[in-house]
């Protein structure tokens, strides 16, 4: 059994930390240990303990440091190139042009570089060999393409006369190959040691190809096969390991001083072999580069073997500490090490620098930039580590190098601070995952004693030769559970049975359950989490805040780690808002805008283009509107991207898919950005319907929509359910005022403790404007059609004259004050007769309002003479609401009122409402403004969005 990184906490006062080296060698280490406890009378008591350290793994010492031919003292450097930078011909060119600058731009440097097959080449010859048991002939076309393409490469690279013996060389490998796997039908098994012989020799290939490149442009250069020169031991299973995992080479130990010995004859024999003068001559500007095979050594048996897959990393640490080389690059095809999986979280950055610890946390923890036990070897000789780019090498990339500090050390002060109280440090390096993980459970074992059950549970784990990831123990009930490999589980689940079947049918064991949801563990890694509070409150509100739910917990004795897991769906969505959370990026909010096309919508949208730098630069919020949507038509962003919103219209033309709720909905839920929000402009009661299912989904909504929040009283508490069960928002301030706030010093208010008695005044900057325009010159309809010519009224006007609009904002405020009531139960005065009121009438939007605005003529003159009346006894007319709380009722109506009411000096498009409380007795408190017109109700939508983002993010400006 390989336990991967954990760190089981026995008790609160001792904590047990293996070596990695330890744990790949030896997978019985927790069972034996435990075992070593019950020996002593010592009860395991494991409550959310965390994970198996990775971090105390002990440099092997080395006798022999003899290294360097004669004639160099210059420190070496070491270059390591994967099989993505080694694709074809040309990267081949890259790679040996590189290498030239990189010898040279600091002074000639002695330079060894360390190669792995070509891409591709290394499954290639997988297939080779496992053909080969039931197909000869296949076997042969699969190596012939192998070869072939090898061939190719070094004939474009270099003349006849340096590749000819070299193609000889490789022609007489194929051979070989040939011959070894002709015998595996015969023994219909593959051993081990012959897919490690076989696979070996693409590095082998690609060496040679390399080193015909360097040797045609007048290199001084030789190639060395590791296999000559690398001894190493295995302690692990034999074989090339699992392609990407972290436990690969687990085992597989150089044995340093015979390595050391073999290196220093191989330099006398090069030179000889080669005719290259290792001297270097004052003055001389060329240095010897000497290209090296990665992956592939030698058994102490003397059998050819590997350091299993993704071992090219650690064969280029193991020479660099052999030569003492002042720095070893490992080139990728990335910048470096990202702060997070840059293909799931776009936000990621690359890492300036890293302590060897930590990079050895992240690589255990999913991270493939580099191979977890690549960083052993430079330990102890502090060799810095760089990770740059191949196809970037102008950029820096990250530098690893360093140890962390000791917790020792760390805890001498004892001093306690919260990490977010030093301003600009971000206490983590990097989040990290792993994926298709599975949870094991054994439950409610207590009459059998926690320490025998521990001991019996990793026992078993250690005969399945189970990789065990993390592990949990809950005292009370002896009941453990272990994070393991998807593909392992199966194994697990049946070796658990085994070994407790007799319990099983006694029931002193409850249940053994395997989870049946794919899992992953997400994990924040860095050296500045120790003695730092506050930093796992932050990881875990993260999550909440993302609608994220967190399956298992664990934190390593080292506190440079915390790991959660989670459902894998939810795995990028944990990425993401984990990464926002440390103000490691800005924070994202998806946004979909309904009704995009629309008066408000295409306000809002222009308002968010123009805002959008200045939301990153001085809040740190960044708005991606990946989704919009028409009556009609709808454009969702290609893999969530971003859509540019200047022209709306455009993106909802006739090449825009039909709309389809159930899709959008679909994708929305898919958006892996763990803060997303769906802006309804649309007030329509189809779309107010689908509210409780997003905010289950947590989408967050910001709603304008009106009818969401005066609608069916059922559907009113069905929203507020989800959204408090779900932890989602739900803004409407814009539904009520468009951009003042009323909503949000009502809610002041009564959260304070005050009781509001009354509110009135006016919410309808439509009628605001009309009776402000009125006049004996200026008609009821002349008023009417220029409120619409300036955009302030809906879109039929009825809603606006029937007191439609202002009973639905007074049901909003009312049912905010505790109110039980409907738009039916507002006494509402209408100023459009019932005909009309009633007339179904057809055309475009303009040609429907003409006509009704054509029928209201006939309340030309009794408004006239209403308003007549009013001025006379020096009166204006308002119209008018009133929500008297004490008795329960809810009215609008146009009135007359005197200089005295806050009313009378209302103007244009203005709201009004006054607060009569307990606190403002003798004068009510009173929120006025305009509030007519689509950019109001913009900006109104826009701040709703930024009390959001504000919400989401961490930034401290």
């Amino acid at each position: 059994m390989r336990f991967l990184p954990a760190t089981l906490l026995i008790s609160s006062v001792c904590s047990f930390t293996p070596s990695p080296a330890l744990l790949s060698r030896h997978g019985n280490v927790v069972g034996s240990f435990i075992n070593a406890g019950i020996n002593n009378n010592i009860r395991p008591h494991v409550k959310q303990n965390g994970l198996f350290s990775t971090l105390e793994r002990p440099a092997a010492p080395m006798e022999s440091s003899v290294t360097k031919p004669n004639g160099i003292e210059e420190s070496w450097e070491v270059h390591k190139f994967g099989g993505a930078s080694l694709a074809d011909a040309s990267l081949y060119k890259t790679v040996g042009d590189l290498l030239l600058s990189e010898s040279t731009h600091r002074g000639p440097v002695p330079t060894m570089a360390i190669v792995s097959a070509r891409g591709g080449m290394t499954d290639l010859l997988v297939k080779v060999v496992s053909s080969a048991l039931s197909d000869m002939s296949q076997a042969e076309s699969d190596l012939e393409n192998a070869l072939n393409g090898q061939l190719e490469i070094l004939h474009e690279l270099a003349p006849k006369e340096i590749t000819e013996s070299i193609e000889l060389s490789m022609r007489k490998d194929a051979a070989d190959i040939l011959s070894v796997v002709q015998s595996l039908r015969m023994i219909r098994s593959i051993p081990p040691s012959v897919m490690e012989v076989v696979t070996g020799f693409g590095e082998i290939w690609s060496a040679q190809t390399l080193y015909a490149y360097l040797k045609a442009v007048g290199t001084k250069v030789a190639w060395l096969d590791a296999r000559d020169v690398l001894i190493v031991k295995s302690e692990g299973n034999a074989g090339l390991g699992e392609k990407g995992s972290s436990s690969s080479t687990g085992g597989v130990t150089p044995v340093w001083d015979v390595t050391a010995s073999k290196l220093e004859d191989w330099w006398g024999t090069i030179g000889k072999e080669e005719g290259v003068n290792w001297e270097l001559k004052e003055g001389e500007k060329e240095a010897p580069i000497v290209i090296a095979t990665g992956f592939v050594a030698t058994s102490t048996e003397g059998v050819p073997t590997t350091l299993k897959r993704s071992g090219s990393d650690y064969s280029a640490t193991i020479f660099a500490k052999l030569l003492k080389s002042s720095r070893v690059t490992m080139w990728k095809n990335t910048d470096g090490v990202y702060t997070a999986d840059p293909r799931r979280v776009p936000e990621a950055f690359s890492i300036d620098s890293l302590k060897y610890d930590e990079a050895m946390e992240l690589a255990y923890f999913g991270a493939q930039v580099l191979h977890p036990l690549a960083m052993v070897p430079c330990i102890d000789s502090n060799i810095p580590v760089y990770i740059r780019n191949i196809f970037n090498p102008a950029f820096a990339g990250t530098v690893i190098q360093g140890r962390c500090a000791s917790l020792k050390d760390v805890n001498k002060d004892g001093k306690v601070v919260n990490w977010r109280s030093k301003k600009g440090v971000i206490p983590i390096k990097g989040i990290t995952s792993v994926d298709k993980v599975s949870l094991l459970t054994l439950e409610g074992a207590s009459v059998i004693g926690g320490a025998e059950v521990a001991e019996r549970f990793m026992g078993s784990m250690a005969d399945a030769n189970i990789d065990v990831l993390m592990v949990t123990q809950a005292s009370s009930e002896s009941s453990i559970t272990v994070v393991i490999p998807e593909n392992q589980g199966k194994a697990a689940l049946a070796a658990l049975q085994s070994t407790f079947e007799l319990e099983l049918s006694r029931s002193n064991v409850n249940a053994i359950s395997l989870s049946e949801e794919t899992m992953s563990i997400v994990a924040i890694v860095g050296e500045g989490m120790a003695m730092n509070s506050g930093v796992s409150a932050s990881f875990m509100s993260s999550l909440a805040k993302a609608n994220v739910n967190i399956r298992v917990i664990a934190q390593g004795s080292s506190e440079r780690q915390v790991a959660v897991v989670v459902e894998a769906k939810d795995a990028s969505r944990a990425l993401r808002s984990a990464h926002m959370a440390f103000t490691l990026s800005s924070t994202m909010v998806s946004v979909a805008v309904l009704g995009g096309t629309g008066k408000l919508g295409t306000a809002l949208l222009r308002q968010l283009e123009a805002q959008k730098s200045n939301l990153e630069k001085k809040l740190g919020i960044g708005v991606c509107v990946n989704a919009i949507a028409s009556s009609t038509k709808m454009r969702l962003g290609t893999n969530g991207q971003c859509l540019t919103t200047n022209d709306p219209d455009a993106l909802l033309g006739d090449d825009a898919d039909d709309l389809d709720m159930d899709a959008l909905t679909l994708a929305l839920q898919a958006d892996v950005n763990p803060h997303r929000v769906i802006i309804d402009c649309t007030n329509c009661d189809r779309v107010a319907d689908k509210y409780p299912f997003w905010m289950a989904s947590g989408i967050n909504v910001i709603s304008p929509n009106r009818n969401a929040g005066s609608g069916p009283i059922d559907r009113y508490n069905a929203i507020r359910d989800a959204q408090r069960a779900n932890s989602v928002e739900w803004q409407y301030e814009s539904s009520v005022g468009s951009a003042l706030p009323i909503l949000t010093t009502l809610r002041d208010l009564m959260q304070t403790g005050d009781d509001v008695h009354l509110l009135r005044g006016c919410l309808s900057g439509t009628m605001a404007y009309i009776f402000s325009a009125m006049s004996e010159e200026v008609s009821f309809t002349d008023a009417v059609r220029e409120a619409m010519e300036q955009d302030f009224t809906e879109n039929d006007i009825r809603e606006d004259l029937t007191g439609a609009d202002a009973a639905s904002k007074i049901v909003i405020l009312a049912r905010e004050l505790g109110m039980d009531i409907s738009v039916e139960d507002v006494e509402i005065e209408s100023l459009v007769p019932e005909d009309v009121r009633n007339k179904e009438y057809t055309g475009t939007k303009d040609e429907i309002n003409e006509a009704i605005l054509k029928d209201l003529e006939v309340m030309n003159a009794p408004m006239l003479k209403r308003w007549k009346e009013a001025v006379e006894d020096g009166l204006l007319l308002r119209y008018k609401f009133v929500i008297d709380v004490e008795k329960s009722t809810c009215r609008c109506s146009l009135d007359a009122v005197t200089n005295t009411d806050t009313l009378y000096r209302l103007r244009n498009n203005e709201n009004l409402v006054a607060f009569e409380t307990t606190r403002y007795s003798t004068s009510p408190l009173i929120v006025k403004g305009a509030a007519a017109g689509p950019e109001l109700a913009a900006a109104g939508m826009f701040a709703d969005l930024l009390r959001l983002g504000r919400a989401f993010s961490t930034f401290e400006t």
